[in-house]
């Protein structure tokens, strides 16, 4: 069998979002090797409801650029897993998002493992690339 030669990659490695494509999948590989429990979309979002205890459906789903449709089945899923309560609103049209006592026990668990897993993608750089990469991507990001 000859031997492979190199695939010549032409502009790719010039372009942001090859670079931004080759990261993403290096890292959600570590994620899902880490924290496979859950997609990290689902992770997200429990991390959202502890940081905002009573979030609505709707804010979260904004937050996370979900359509209110496909939100509801995600929080269905979840509490199906009972990590996730809801509990009427003050007005009794909208419901507050909660962690469950397993939720929450759940989420300590993640985050130990997400700082293990940040630790680990981010060892190639030093306190301050890591610190300018997040401010860089926020400004890609227009946030």
């Amino acid at each position: 069998m000859p031997p492979k030669q190199s695939l010549r990659l032409g502009p790719l490695p010039a372009l942001l979002g090859y670079r931004l494509r080759l990261a993403q999948q290096a890292v959600f590989r570590d994620f899902g090797a880490t924290v496979s429990d859950l997609p990290p979309g689902r992770v997200g979002i429990l991390l959202l409801i502890e940081a905002n205890p009573e979030v609505t459906q709707s804010r979260l789903a904004q937050a996370v650029g979900l359509d209110r449709s496909t939100i509801v089945g995600v929080l269905h899923a979840l509490e199906a897993q009972r990590l996730v309560e809801r509990r009427r609103g003050a007005d009794r049209r909208t419901n507050g998002l909660l962690l469950t006592a397993s939720g929450r026990a759940f989420v300590a668990g993640l985050k130990r493992r997400i700082r293990a897993h940040e630790r680990r993608v981010a060892a190639r750089l030093t306190a301050q690339e890591r610190a300018q990469l997040l401010t860089l991507l926020a400004k890609l990001a227009g946030k």
